[in-house]
């Protein structure tokens, strides 16, 4: 097991000081080469309860399948809704109308998702079943539950409950065998589970990343090579393990002063982590050390998103400041951010952006979805122009 202890942070902290001035001068070239994002609000979806500011339905986690077809969204309104990517992107054929009066499409849940099924519970994570295209979604509860959905039934087919009654936050599924998940919970532990085995899913593992049994906030298997799984938890730490002999971590990631609320991989050595200290990490997984932390947003106490783009090298995340923000990966300043306007002004609370999502295609122009805790879905358009 690697630990990285305080000595090495404070080595680190000299290193980085002394290349400070460097760093500036590379910034500084690369800052009249960079590409620029022209990004607008092309869709804009709404609900009677985002009209009224009620505040139940929260979206809590949006995910593209892995085609990028369709989206699903999930939160404490206990409904994953389903909807097409044309019919958020429907703007592309309405683009000149858009860009000229700025304008976006504007629709309202029922009429942009094609359907939605009833959740026993408020969600806390969906995930898209891979090597099952479109067909299965599976889902984390507040209610310790795990369960997978055939949306073409419209049904669940497989239902797990092995972390005692309390919250999921996470969940995903290996790459490498995608029949097999994991889950991370309130309950300080993140378990892994193949749903062939039983009814209810043999436990294959269980690890509790740390002693003082913080709960677990993500979970997420490296989908590029190996058999690695990555946790984060509120002890402030990532925890990387072998899911083949899962006793003790292969090294850990020690860096946030708060909880660590999402992983996620960029490539296959790279690892971007959040917390709720306001920042976003970028590590070196194979060195475990800190290459970049991004700053900006507004995060001290809420879940709210976090997603990269891997083609083109974006992070994006929410904030409690209900503003959407994008990172360049070679960059610590946001590269853009959007303010979204409250649907009812005269709310003191303006609420926060909730959940983030990029749909993973190519690397020339992007679409990025946002929800907020009024229950309301943006959808942007972004494409890349070169500055001289």
């Amino acid at each position: 097991m690697t630990d990285i202890s305080s000595s090495f942070h404070q080595e680190q902290g000299v290193e980085i000081q002394g290349g400070e001035e460097k760093e500036n001068e590379d910034q500084d070239k690369e800052e009249k080469a960079r590409c620029e994002w022209d990004f607008h609000l092309s869709t804009l979806i709404s609900s009677s309860n985002s009209i009224s500011g009620s505040g139940c339905d929260t979206l809590g986690v949006l995910e593209f399948d892995p085609c990028g077809n369709f989206l699903a969204s999930g939160g404490i309104a206990r409904k994953i809704r389903i909807y097409g990517a044309n019919s958020l992107l429907r703007e592309e054929r309405e683009n000149e109308r858009c860009t000229m009066t700025g304008v976006p499409v504007t629709l309202d849940h029922g009429n942009a998702c094609k359907f939605y099924i009833c959740a026993p519970a408020k969600l806390g994570s969906l995930k898209w079943k891979p090597d099952w295209g479109s067909r299965v979604l599976g889902s984390g509860d507040y209610d310790g539950v795990v369960m997978e959905y055939d949306l073409e039934k419209k049904m669940p087919v497989f239902e797990r409950d092995e972390h005692g009654g309390r919250r999921v936050w996470s969940i995903d599924y290996c790459h490498s065998d995608p029949v097999l998940g994991a889950s991370g919970s309130d309950d300080g532990t993140m378990q892994m589970w193949d749903p062939r085995c039983g009814d209810n899913g043999k436990c294959l593992a269980m690890v509790q990343p740390s002693n003082q049994y913080s709960p677990v906030c993500c979970v997420e298997f490296n989908p590029f090579r190996g058999p690695i799984v990555a946790v984060g938890c509120a002890d402030r730490r990532v925890y990387a393990y072998d899911m083949r002999k899962m006793l003790e971590p292969l090294f850990v990631l020690d860096g946030h002063q708060k909880t660590v609320t999402y992983i996620r991989f960029l490539d296959e050595r790279t690892i971007i982590s959040s917390s709720i200290d306001g920042c976003i990490k970028m590590w070196d997984a194979e060195d475990q050390r800190v290459i970049r932390t991004y700053k900006g947003h507004n995060n001290s106490r809420r879940f709210v998103g976090l997603s990269v783009w891997k083609p083109g090298g974006l992070i994006c995340c929410g904030s409690e400041s209900n503003q959407v923000f994008v990172y360049d990966k070679r960059w610590g300043e946001p590269l853009w951010v959007y303010g979204c306007q409250p649907m009812d002004l005269t709310r003191h609370d303006h609420g926060f952006v909730s959940s983030v999502c990029w749909q993973q295609n190519n690397e020339n122009q992007c679409t990025l979805v946002a929800g907020d805790s009024e229950g309301v879905l943006r959808v942007f358009s972004g494409k890349k122009k070169l500055t001289i």
